[in-house]
């Protein structure tokens, strides 16, 4: 209750978890679909402007405004925006699918499991086709290394402008070029930013560029192209949006790992480009929200808006 609505970056999912851990609406539109113009740069081919709101209308009211071609930036599509606002009702019966693995992931909170469940049985009740799918090719397992391979190599080339030189903070008194560069980038970014600088200046080695960064590569088009087939068969997928409910300030700081995992239900939307939105469902035991995912096809925000309206009036 700070603001009324909020914008924010999107690159595997920072726009939808803190929207599930906070009981809002988090939308990430299609990749192309929102200006990136004047936004610094973490990895430029999956970050998404996406928005926070408490209601599906205001995200609606704030896409329409700000969707759209940019001459400044080239990655935004042409594709006309729609009057979001007046698509929210929805009064058909849809295909949807849920992914068994993510809802057989050990990890993953049982009370979030079972509310997911839950929400699956409404949309039956309502007259909704639902199944169960599951990714081909294994590809399940591959979606989080292949995220963190390809940004973490783009992070490091986008970053290496904040040398204090060109870029961004300097570390003053120093006395030679190299002791610029070494105490401005220790000081001027954290840990776990330092982390996967390192890491995409590895991926991105000569020696480890054909095995590691290609092949993400490929791995990522296996991804997107799975999750359009499956957009044809179906008009959403839905899976939980986090695997557990907002945890203890800083318990998982000194296990990166941990952190990691914490994206495996987000970042699939995000290697594949497509819209996805989180919308609360419900409160586990201690009384903390519960965030569902919806993932719509390329640049059909008005559905994906319209559908997860629907979800929110037949939960309450």
């Amino acid at each position: 209750h700070m603001c009324h609505v909020a914008l924010g970056t999107d690159t595997g999912g920072s726009i939808r978890q803190p929207a599930a851990f906070c009981d809002l609406i988090g939308l990430r539109p299609t990749y192309g679909r929102i200006s990136r113009y004047g936004m610094v740069s973490h990895a430029s081919s999956f970050d998404t402007i996406g928005i926070l709101a408490k209601c599906i209308y205001d995200c609606a009211i704030v896409l329409e405004v700000i969707a759209g071609a940019d001459p400044y930036d080239n990655t935004t599509s042409k594709t006309p925006v729609d009057k979001y606002t007046t698509l929210l009702e929805f009064n058909k019966k849809s295909r949807v699918a849920y992914l068994k693995e993510a809802l057989d992931y050990t990890g993953l909170q049982a009370e979030i499991r079972s509310h997911t469940l839950s929400t699956i049985k409404k949309l039956e009740q309502q007259g909704h086709q639902v199944e169960g799918i599951n990714l081909p090719l294994s590809l399940w397992e591959y979606i989080l290394p292949t995220y963190y391979v390809l940004t973490a190599a783009e992070a490091s080339s986008n970053l290496a402008r904040f040398d204090g030189v060109r870029y961004g903070y300097k570390e003053p008194n120093t006395q030679t070029i190299t002791e610029s560069y070494t105490k401005t980038r220790t000081k001027g970014f954290g840990k776990e930013v330092q982390r996967r600088i390192l890491l995409g200046n590895f991926v991105l080695t000569s020696s480890q560029y054909d095995t590691n960064f290609i092949q993400a590569q490929k791995v990522r088009r296996l991804i997107r192209d799975s999750l359009k087939a499956m957009l044809v068969a179906y008009d959403f997928i839905i899976l939980p949006t986090t695997p557990h409910t907002a945890f203890d300030l800083g318990c998982n700081a000194h296990d990166p790992l941990k952190m990691y995992w914490a994206d495996i239900y987000t970042t699939l939307a995000a290697v594949a480009g497509l819209p996805a939105i989180s919308i609360p469902i419900d409160h586990d035991e201690d009384g903390l929200p519960i965030g569902l995912q919806i993932i719509g096809n390329s640049f059909q925000e008005a559905s994906l808006l319209g559908f997860s309206n629907h979800i929110l009036q037949i939960q309450s």
